[in-house]
């Protein structure tokens, strides 16, 4: 396995977990202490520092150092990594959705060309009579 292909897995498996996400997103908005991260859930300071770890092991946020403070912090090279690998699916798929789109105008012309032509064959023709001159 390629060491892109091990960062896009710890980044996957970290952001599966909605508390992980939910650490990230508050860390989008700035550096933050544990007890700053911990605050909003109801769980304990160790589980937090858990979840701060697969955090850290992805390489997702890293840990600063001032004085006795330790902030964590994002870090953004393997969520721009994932992005980048969905990134090539997401084109993919928007090529296959146009190349349907593009089939079903056609099959929707193709319908309506032969409703019309059923709807015709049961009208009756208007008599066309001439005028004498």
């Amino acid at each position: 396995m390629k060491p892109t292909s091990d960062i896009l897995d710890a980044t996957f498996a970290a952001l599966a977990d909605p508390t992980r996400r939910a650490i990230l997103a508050r860390l989008a908005t700035g550096e933050a202490s544990v007890a700053e991260l911990a605050e909003p859930f109801d769980m304990s300071q160790p589980a937090i520092s858990k979840h701060l770890k697969v955090l850290e092991r992805a390489g997702l946020i890293s840990r600063g150092r001032e004085a006795q403070r330790r902030p964590r912090r994002l870090e953004p090279r393997p969520l721009a990594e994932a992005t980048d690998w969905i990134e090539r699916y997401r084109k993919i798929w928007e090529g296959n959705f146009k190349r349907l789109d593009a089939v079903l105008q056609e099959l929707k012309a193709k319908q309506k060309k032969t409703v019309d032509a059923l709807l015709d064959v049961g009208k009756p023709k208007p008599n066309k009579k001439r005028r004498p001159r």
